[in-house]
């Protein structure tokens, strides 16, 4: 029977850490963690994800700025919102939810955060960073990723990992810290031939396609570690809905372990945002 990986247990551990850390911060330095939280619109989704976000920053002491703009803002001034935020000595993380209205270029937006600030990781100094091994504010799920990885593996020296799915959000930077963990890692996309073959050989799946129960039991074999970023709402014959992960996950009793959806990846993502506007005040306070 596979290990469950309890991603809402290690998530409460990690913003238990950053609670007690952010203490030490503000007794010590006198510096409250901030972030600065924008939505742009009304999307019912990122209404839920922005409150779920406060909610925790809360719990782990961190202060919230919360900026929600009508979906007919210009651009011009959300960016000038950012120039603020950047600007601002009590803010150490900017984090402007996604998706933006279509009037809106994202890459123009995310490329105005300060890097220092970017607590999604997703600036392109702390892309490049990443890529180089140089340090930088890491993306929040492929590093919640990897943190359920190492619940269950001491040692990722020689491993293979496939990567389902290429985005530059999970894809890509997952892949590149299982480089630096000295994994041989194979990422594939859409176009990808044999996928299944690939799948079969990987110690280590992380599946972030997009696609509901794409990954079938019998791509994985006995003892794998997988990882499923994948999550979908589903229509059910009845009219109701229910989320799916991109992993048949009643499939994989066989797996050495697997994280459940929900419940798996999800918390981790908040939980390492917490964990980078931490790192973002404390780099802002020692320097």
């Amino acid at each position: 029977m596979a290990t469950i990986i309890d991603g809402k247990a290690l998530a409460e551990q990690v913003t238990q850490a950053v609670a007690a850390d952010a203490a030490r911060l503000v007794a010590e330095r006198g510096v409250h963690p901030g972030l600065a939280v924008i939505l742009v619109g009304h999307d019912p989704a990122s209404e839920i994800y922005v409150g779920r976000k406060m909610r925790q920053a809360a719990r782990a002491g961190i202060v919230s700025f919360e900026h929600r703009l009508p979906a007919d803002t210009p651009q011009a001034d959300l960016l000038a919102l950012i120039a603020r935020c950047n600007a601002d000595a009590q803010v150490h993380g900017i984090l402007v939810q996604l998706p933006l209205p279509p009037h809106i270029d994202p890459a123009r937006v995310l490329d105005a955060i300060d890097p220092a600030k970017d607590v999604d990781g997703f600036h392109p100094v702390n892309v490049g960073r990443l890529s180089s091994g140089t340090g930088g504010l890491v993306p929040c799920t492929p590093l919640g990723c990897i943190k359920l990885l190492e619940t269950v593996i001491d040692d990722f020296r020689g491993l293979k990992a496939v990567v389902i799915g290429k985005s530059n959000i999970v894809g890509k930077p997952v892949a590149l810290l299982l480089l630096e963990r000295e994994c041989t890692v194979t990422v594939t996309h859409i176009l990808t031939r044999n996928l299944p073959d690939i799948v079969r050989g990987a110690d280590i799946v992380v599946a972030a396609a997009g696609s509901p129960g794409l990954v079938r039991g019998d791509w994985v074999k006995p003892g794998a570690v997988v990882i499923d970023v994948g999550i979908t709402r589903v229509a059910q014959p009845d009219g109701s809905s229910r989320i799916r992960g991109d992993c048949a996950r009643e499939e994989m009793d066989h797996a050495g372990a697997v994280t459940p959806v929900p419940g798996g990846v999800g918390p981790m993502t908040v939980a390492c945002l917490l964990a980078n506007t931490l790192r973002a005040a404390r780099a802002t306070s020692f320097g």
